[in-house]
């Protein structure tokens, strides 16, 4: 995880919070290509506010830490788990 490194959020994804739940949903022309709809635990949706293409990864990082009862460690490998799987899924940039 390169720390500088600035994340912007796809426009083509949709996010709405929904009982609680933050969802990723992306956005097509038709609803017949939307094969899967994404759900965010309350961390990956704090990060995911987080994403304004303007934060760097290591402020990110810092905000986690103090708003959550975590380790260095943790937010380390949950949030270069997360930029995995986001990236995957064509949610960010």
């Amino acid at each position: 995880m390169q720390e500088s490194a600035v994340v912007r959020k796809n426009p083509n994804m949709v996010s709405r919070v929904i009982g609680g739940e933050r969802i990723l949903v992306p956005v097509y022309k038709t609803s017949d290509e939307i094969s899967c709809i994404y759900s965010l635990n309350k961390v990956a949706s704090r990060v995911w506010e987080m994403f304004d293409g303007k934060r760097t990864l290591s402020q990110i990082k810092k905000m986690i830490l103090e708003e959550f009862i975590t380790s260095p460690k943790e937010v380390d490998q949950e949030l270069s788990k997360l930029l995995k799987d986001l990236k995957e899924i064509k949610a960010i940039a």
